[in-house]
């Protein structure tokens, strides 16, 4: 499967046809017959099934795209493929768009992650040179069964950050700067003759993490605590200091313009609300005298150039209740990372861009039992467990739009993640490229691109 240029919306590629058997726990794929590889080998249900069970076999980061629902995979001939879940998904055709389920070459080594590969798939272009954090080179793939890329040459290359970025499509060294472009550079562009700014909606969403599980005696173990927390927030502040406008307030994890989102935190608590927050402080506990001391982490480079002002300007919006001391800490994104496994921060700052095009994708990882281990499991609660596996499973989608809706109240309720705000999608090009294509997906379509005359 794969999602329709442009939209959110799934179609077949790879594959002609799909049924759905045995409610919803089986998934036949009747493969294309014109598949083959950048070589021409031809590429069958076997290389599907070798190459989703590598997948499974060497285990990396995004390898739970799989082994967290396929219990088993079968080329039940060389055009048709088999998937055996280990419990009904409604949500598996989006997880089949995902890069964990593409065949890749026999080349490949079987057991073991094989960055340097250049065998590739059976997409648009084939692989003609790769330096490892420094250049891609991609041509016209002959063997491509679809329509031929209108450009036959795509070089991208990479940038430590986002000012050499900056530098280079204001230099003509490059046509296209995608990405990790400050907010900043992004309005001094859109003045530049001869460049144009696209932007639209994005997926990806910022959230303050409030560890809640009692065992590391955190403040923010205590549920009002919490609550003031998301209370005191305002996010329309945070919108135009930190990011300019270019990112939007966020009031739920499910991002807005996706089905079943809901304004769940401002529906709550408002934005900014002070007084609110001090009234809750009270309860807890706290005063003017007596205050709430928080230490609040962030990390200097994995979200970009605007993290720190992130921090400094909640902190600002924390200590403005007079009863919120906050001491700010920052840590490398390894350190971080490893740190939140531990649950040894108590508030945390992290962004989320999306796996999957589904509400599972905004909820599960974050508050299901369990599935928010890389978090620190900072919140557990069973009737939200019942609901996440409900919606799950539930093929009618008004139905588990319902379940979500009610996942996204609790949430407010219990705060133990504090949506903050959702970006916008920002690439630069050349005025004179035609067939830019951005969507919530993220994915940048380069077979579409031409100069247009």
């Amino acid at each position: 499967m794969r999602y329709k240029p442009g939209t959110t919306e799934l179609e077949t590629y790879l594959a002609e046809s799909y049924e759905i058997q045995e409610g919803g726990k089986v998934y036949v794929f009747h493969l294309r017959k014109d598949l083959k590889f950048a070589d021409g080998t031809p590429c069958t249900a076997k290389d599907f099934e070798r190459s989703i069970k590598r997948v499974m076999k060497i285990g990396g980061d995004p390898s739970w795209l799989v082994t967290d629902f396929v219990e088993d995979v079968q080329a039940v001939d060389d055009y048709t493929l088999k998937f055996v879940l280990k419990k009904p998904v409604a949500y598996f055709l989006a997880l089949t768009a995902t890069p964990p389920y593409f065949p890749v070459h026999p080349n490949y080594k079987p057991d073991e992650i094989d960055p340097d590969q250049t065998a590739g798939g059976v997409g648009p272009y084939k692989i003609v040179k790769w330096v490892r954090d420094q250049e891609l080179v991609l041509e016209a793939n002959e063997n491509f069964f679809g329509e031929k890329p209108k450009t036959e040459r795509i070089i991208i290359k990479f940038y430590a950050d986002a000012t050499t970025l900056r530098l280079a499509i204001e230099k003509g060294e490059i046509d296209i700067a995608w990405r990790t472009l400050n907010p900043v550079d992004l309005e001094s562009l859109k003045k530049k003759s001869g460049l144009k700014v696209y932007e639209v909606p994005g997926g990806a969403i910022r959230y303050l993490v409030l560890n809640g599980n009692e065992t590391y005696g955190y403040p923010t173990a205590n549920k009002l605590v919490r609550q003031a927390i998301a209370a005191a927030i305002d996010r329309e502040d945070i919108s135009k200091r930190v990011y300019l406008g270019t990112w939007a307030p966020l009031y739920s994890l499910v991002p807005m313009g996706m089905w079943s989102h809901i304004d769940a935190f401002k529906e709550k608590y408002g934005d900014g609300n002070i007084e609110m927050a001090r009234q809750l402080l009270q309860q807890a506990g706290y005063s003017e005298e007596n205050k709430l001391k928080i230490e609040l982490w962030w990390t200097p480079t994995h979200y970009g150039d605007t993290e720190k002002d992130l921090a400094q300007v909640l902190k600002e919006q924390l200590e403005a209740t007079g009863m919120i001391e906050v001491e700010l800490k920052s840590a490398e994104w390894s350190t971080y990372v490893d740190y939140a496994r531990k649950g040894a921060m108590m508030a945390s700052l992290f962004g989320w861009y999306p796996d999957y095009i589904d509400p599972d994708d905004y909820t599960t990882p974050f508050l299901k039992s369990g599935a928010n281990r890389w978090l620190g499991y900072p919140y557990s609660n069973p009737e939200v467990d019942e609901l996440l596996e409900k919606a799950s499973v539930e093929t009618d989608q008004a139905k588990r739009a319902e379940y979500y809706k009610e996942v996204q109240r609790i949430l407010a309720e219990d705060a133990p993640i504090v949506p903050l705000v959702q970006g916008q999608l920002s690439l630069v090009a050349k005025e004179n490229i035609g067939g830019i294509t951005l969507d919530p997906t993220m994915i940048f379509r380069y077979y579409t691109l031409y100069w247009e005359e």
